[in-house]
């Protein structure tokens, strides 16, 4: 008899340990009950143990020690909960100002047809030399040229070889590294884009730049105000 209660118990334990994972008005609710199941099973494994070997007293404390452990998980799982909700609307909130601005993150660019994007490059260990790719929204190339001196920052100014501006639209750009005949790496440069909304998914803020595309905010490694 005693052991069937100590298997009920342990039972009981692997239900409460589940219940962790569910949401938290559920696992309170289940904890609650299997507290009061508990109870009655650790009443029923006093009054029919073997009087002459009798449970050791360490193992009711061990039962209460395991079942004290999982309340505190549960109610420890509820308040992370509720703080990562309120941290995730502060920052939401916070990181509403940014709307309007103008985002460094790695994506493509829109041109508007006169005004000139800048952009950060990133060059590959090694490179000697670097050209600047420039896509359109159909992925092909419609211009490159050979960027010198590998400098921090560049600026395109959207405007082809024979002097006259690129439709305006989104343009995929790519920063190519070589050294000497060989490419090394061709990777998306940062570049300021305009942020049209912020939003939450789950615990995580995406700001959406005014090409679509949607970057976490840990992404975002510069903002500014719009150029006039």
């Amino acid at each position: 008899m005693v052991d069937a209660v100590a298997a009920g118990a342990s039972r009981t334990s692997n239900v409460n340990a589940q219940s962790v994972k569910d949401s938290s008005a559920e696992a309170s609710a289940m904890l609650s009950s299997d507290f009061e199941t508990f109870l009655r099973m650790m009443t029923a494994q006093v009054q029919n143990q073997d009087p002459l070997n009798p449970v050791d007293s360490s193992d009711y404390a061990t039962q209460l020690a395991t079942f004290s452990s999982v309340e505190q998980q549960v109610l420890t799982n509820d308040l992370l909960r509720g703080m990562a909700s309120a941290l995730t609307g502060n920052v939401l909130q916070q990181a509403s100002s940014w709307i309007g601005m103008e985002a460094l993150a790695r994506a493509p660019v829109v041109y508007d047809g006169a005004t000139p994007v800048t952009i950060r490059p990133d060059y590959a260990e090694g490179a000697d030399a670097a050209q600047l790719v420039v896509r359109d929204a159909e992925g092909e190339i419609v211009q490159s040229f050979d960027i010198a001196d590998t400098p921090k920052e560049v600026v395109w100014t959207g405007v082809g070889e024979d002097g006259t501006p690129l439709p305006a639209g989104v343009y995929k750009l790519e920063v190519n590294s070589y050294e000497g005949e060989t490419l090394l790496e061709g990777i998306t440069p940062q570049a300021f884009t305009r942020i049209t909304e912020i939003r939450s998914e789950g615990e995580q803020i995406l700001v959406r730049l005014a090409d679509g595309t949607e970057v976490p905010s840990g992404l975002v490694s510069g903002l500014r105000q719009p150029r006039a």
